[in-house]
């Protein structure tokens, strides 16, 4: 039974590896400021039932991650399934009830497995004082992820299972177990963990270069532990903590760098005239770590650099379109998505506020983006039509920081 949870993008497929970085960041929200996030303000099945409804809304993501983990008695027990979607690509529209598509659950991997070790440390520390029995679940199927990731570190998935939903593929797992490790430590405080974190370059190298365009995206999840550690308090050493955030903010400053320089003033480098898929989410999660800055120094162009990155998501860039659904002059209207499909079959419902789209993408991966946006400039190369998956598709790793950063 692996019902419930969010579907991932704009078709019916569910993926613990993106739900990972998902349910980090609107935790690690609330891990910064818990008092923003309070019960009965969205309209949610479980509005004013005495928990933040952002715990709630997570907790629906986490409970279907849980009923991914291969239960005890079985072969690779403790580890997570990868996935699970049709076994072809669905129609648009199709409503999801009405998807009649066969479903497959697909292998576990080390990725997927880590993915839940961490998401699920982190959970049990955040609903201790919620839901105590919910949070002891937590904790228990973290461990068992983390003695299974032990146990089989090299069961990958592979770019070529793409038919049907996204591949996920991640054969790079140091910085899942760094991540993981994180998480763990924090909330359990063994020593195992914490000769994984001393162990590992991350702890001493927060992920941003100039030729890397966001810190942390699915696939590269070690600035999710490094964050965590620097912001919830734990038992690693001060200086240690000290030096993380010292990261952090160096991090930041780079991001203020490619914004100053950028004539939209966005922390997205297009000096090389090539801007990656789902771009938005790189603008967003930029902004995390400007946000994250931040909170560490109080210091003035840390937020207005988050200030910055919110304005060009919302219009004030070359297309002048805001890139979320309800907000701006000219919102997104037309996602890539199988029911928010009004423009397909107008039967079917416009998108609800809130959605943001991938955005620009030079790579102009679609036949509706290659033919409508032939040469375009780096941050013209998207177009808001249900057609074009690689500039218009919505995702919850998109969404996600976008929470973070309203």
């Amino acid at each position: 039974d692996v019902t419930g949870g969010w579907y991932d993008a704009g078709d019916h497929g569910k993926y613990v590896v993106n739900a990972g970085i998902s349910v980090w960041t609107l935790m690690n929200a609330y891990e910064r400021s818990p008092g923003s996030f309070t019960d009965g303000k969205l309209k949610i099945p479980e509005n004013k039932n005495g928990a933040p409804d952002l715990l709630d809304e997570v907790r629906f993501e986490l409970e279907w991650m849980l009923r991914m983990q291969v239960p005890e008695g079985k072969p690779l027990a403790g580890m997570a399934h990868h996935k699970v979607h049709d076994e072809k690509w669905s129609d648009i529209p199709t409503a999801p009830h009405e998807d009649k598509l066969p479903r497959f659950l697909k292998a576990p991997t080390t990725s997927a497995t880590l993915n839940l070790a961490a998401s699920m440390a982190q959970a049990a520390r955040v609903y201790a004082k919620i839901d105590a029995a919910f949070a002891t679940k937590c904790r228990t199927a973290a461990e068992r992820a983390w003695q299974a990731a032990v146990a089989n570190p090299k069961r990958f998935a592979t770019g070529a299972d793409n038919t049907g939903g996204g591949a996920y593929e991640d054969s790079e797992v140091s910085d899942e177990f760094y991540w993981a490790a994180a998480e763990l430590f924090i909330t359990t405080g063994k020593p195992e963990y914490e000769k994984r974190i001393t162990g590992s370059p991350y702890v001493k190298r927060f992920p941003h270069s100039p030729d890397v365009q966001s810190s942390m995206t699915w696939q590269s999840t070690a600035a999710l532990g490094s964050i965590s550690l620097a912001l919830v308090p734990n038992k690693l050493d001060p200086k240690t903590v000290a030096d993380l955030k010292k990261q952090i903010v160096s991090a930041a400053d780079s991001y203020l760098a490619v914004t100053e320089r950028e004539g939209y003033r966005v922390p997205l480098d297009t000096k090389r005239g090539k801007i990656p898929w789902g771009s938005s989410s790189v603008v967003l999660n930029n902004v995390v770590v400007l946000g994250t800055a931040y909170t560490f120094t109080k210091a003035d162009k840390y937020e207005n650099g988050v200030v910055d990155g919110m304005d060009y998501i919302l219009e004030r860039n070359p297309l002048g379109q805001s890139y979320v659904t309800g907000y701006g002059e000219h919102p997104l209207t037309n996602p890539h998505h199988r029911f928010w499909a009004h423009q397909k079959n107008p039967k079917f419902p416009p998108p609800p506020p809130g959605a943001v789209s991938g955005g620009p993408n030079t790579g102009l991966d679609d036949p509706t983006a290659k033919k409508q946006r032939k040469g375009c400039a780096p941050l013209t190369c998207s177009i808001d039509d249900i057609e074009s998956w690689s500039t218009n598709e919505v995702a919850i790793n998109w969404n996600a920081p976008l929470v973070w950063m309203a």
